[in-house]
């Protein structure tokens, strides 16, 4: 190994007293070694000293970056910042501080190679002399690798590049609620700044399992088919995958609109999506009333692959900010898909062997460290929770290909929508023996539970008779019953976009279904029943609403009043139509 060789850069050579105190100084932290001048005019106003790999800019331009990371370190307060800016500059010293300086050595496509930053760690932020700045992903032993979260075009061969010793991270807070934002952390929506009380790292280990406990309280969708058959409970991974088009996020944001007045805060992370449809999106949000407890966080299409890399991190440490403070939460990530095509770009553009799909090896830890943070605290951290809906799409309802499979092994469950059912105007067009929810009725109301009663094997019994029968010219009387049943069912689990339904609404639906009190009713006219009866029982029976909508329990009494209310409304309402 070669010695340590200490070199002054400079416009002008030290004279014998300088020199003597740089001998002095060297000698204390490094011991005896050389002292060498070169003459450079690229240090203008000063000097820069370098000793192996460590360097001290004594330059204008190495004292200003001391002072701007001084007045970085500024807090930003709604009040007067002037007072706190002149103690900062008064007070403030020049070090001699040693600083790693790397040099970019490319630049293709977002990605930076960079020589010289030898002690850089996995995730460390990067800031390079143009300002832009980039995060380690690759560490060689010659160069290390970064993605950049600004625009290629300032950064270019040659330039200097500068450790900062953290990790990525955005800042976190209550003014975030209500507002757009991108990955980041800026704000997108015009609105102005935003005022931030904490910082977030991106990356976060998950809960252990002491800091967790079990997952039981029901996180209301407002969907039927949902909350009577795979109950999402606070705290949990559900999947929502299938094929585009088939009404994914449809199921996504109806459950946002569902946790209006329920102490429950929403974030929407878009990844890789057209910055009209995220426009459309919280424009929807807005007009109903949605926006008041939810953040929009977005990667468009157009933004760098890394952009849309870490944005369902940024999301994540956002809604952990709220956890840990002891809030529920819900976070949607849409889609993971199109996070997984990003992460790929990255790699291979990044030299990583490619593996099945041309996928890396690390693609099933890139998600599942996202997703296992989401978590029900005990209540010695606060009893916060975090509830995650990764959305996935699938090419031609094939759930075997890699990255589905990869995440339906992470979450908790998967409601999976199926083209077939919604080309035939089932929406929700939830298949029901594909979907599934691994915490089932822990994560449902006393009354939700009653409720449901044999709902899904019911179900599923006419889902096979009717392919047995599809053919059949002849069925007896059994036979018809059923198919009549499970079409009627089927009517009812029908249910229009923005039109969430309230606990006690899905009750008195399931009740009266199960009792089969819509056979009685011609199938094209099922659901103008349903919606007639709904509204029967708020106008006319407040009392039995209320009592199930708060207490969330369905007594044998309850359901004897809506069994007999609802026999007779239907009855009336068969003679009408007739």
């Amino acid at each position: 190994m070669s010695e340590i060789k200490a070199v002054i850069y400079s416009s002008l050579a030290p004279n014998q007293e300088q020199e003597k105190k740089f001998k002095q100084f060297l000698n204390k932290k490094y011991g005896e070694i050389e002292l060498v001048w070169e003459k450079t005019d690229a240090f203008p106003g000063g000097f820069r000293l370098e000793v192996g790999e460590e360097i001290y800019d004594w330059s204008v331009n190495g004292r200003f970056r001391q002072l701007k990371d001084a007045l970085d370190s500024v807090p930003t307060t709604n009040g007067n910042i002037i007072p706190l800016l002149k103690e900062a500059v008064t007070n403030f010293n020049f070090k001699a501080v040693s600083e790693e300086v790397g040099v970019v050595i490319s630049v293709v496509d977002s990605i930076v190679d960079i020589k010289g930053l030898d002690s850089a760690v996995y995730g460390e932020i990067i800031v390079f002399s143009s300002g832009v700045k980039g995060m380690v992903q690759n560490i060689s032993k010659d160069k290390i690798s970064c993605i950049l979260f600004g625009s290629d075009d300032e950064v270019m061969q040659g330039s200097a590049a500068y450790r900062t010793g953290k990790t990525a991270g955005l800042p976190v807070g209550e003014g975030f609620i209500g507002r757009v934002i991108d990955a980041l952390g800026n704000p997108i929506d015009g609105k102005g700044e935003i005022e931030a009380t904490s910082y977030s790292p991106l990356e976060n280990p998950a809960p252990s399992i002491i800091d967790r406990e079990p997952v039981k309280r029901p996180l209301e969708t407002g969907i039927l088919t949902i909350d009577s058959m795979f109950p999402i409970g606070r705290g949990q991974r559900e999947l929502i995958i299938g094929d585009r088009q088939t009404g994914k996020t449809a199921i996504a944001i109806d459950t946002i609109l569902n946790q209006k007045g329920k102490n429950c805060l929403c974030i929407y992370v878009a990844i890789g999506q057209k910055a009209s449809s995220v426009a459309l999106l919280v424009e929807t949000l807005r007009k109903k009333g949605a926006m008041e407890y939810t953040t929009v966080v977005s990667a468009f299409a157009s933004d760098a692959s890394s952009i849309q890399y870490i944005a369902p991190y940024a999301g994540c440490a956002l809604g952990e900010y709220f956890m840990n403070n002891g809030k529920d939460v819900l976070i949607i990530y849409d889609d993971l898909s199109k996070h997984a095509i990003a992460y790929r770009t990255i790699s291979l553009l990044l030299g990583r062997a490619p593996g099945r799909e041309a996928y890396p090896g690390d693609v099933f830890y890139l998600h599942s460290r996202l997703l296992e943070r989401a978590a029900q605290l005990s209540q010695a951290k606060g009893g916060g929770s975090m509830t995650a809906l990764p959305i996935v799409e699938t090419q031609a309802s094939d759930v075997s290909a890699y990255i589905p499979t990869n995440i339906i092994s992470i979450t908790d469950g998967q409601i999976f929508l199926e083209s077939d059912l919604f080309f035939a105007g089932q929406r929700p067009a939830i298949n029901i023996g594909l979907s599934v929810s691994r915490v089932g009725g822990d994560a449902q109301t006393k009354a939700m539970k009653k409720a449901a009663g044999t709902l899904r094997l019911d179900l599923s019994q006419y889902r096979e008779m009717e392919v047995f029968t599809q053919f059949a010219s002849d069925l007896d009387d059994t036979t018809k019953q059923m198919l009549d049943y499970g079409k009627s069912l089927m009517q009812i689990l029908r249910q229009p976009q923005y039109n969430p339904l309230k606990q006690y609404e899905e009750v008195i639906t399931l009740v009266c279904a199960l009792e089969r009190l819509f056979t009685l009713v011609p199938l094209k006219d099922v659901k103008n029943c349903q919606n007639q009866l709904l509204d029967y029982f708020s106008n006319n029976e407040q009392i039995l609403c209320s009592e199930i909508e708060n207490n969330r329990v369905l007594t044998a009494e309850l359901k004897e009043k809506i069994i007999a209310a609802g026999n007779d409304f239907v009855k009336k309402f068969v003679q009408l139509e007739v």
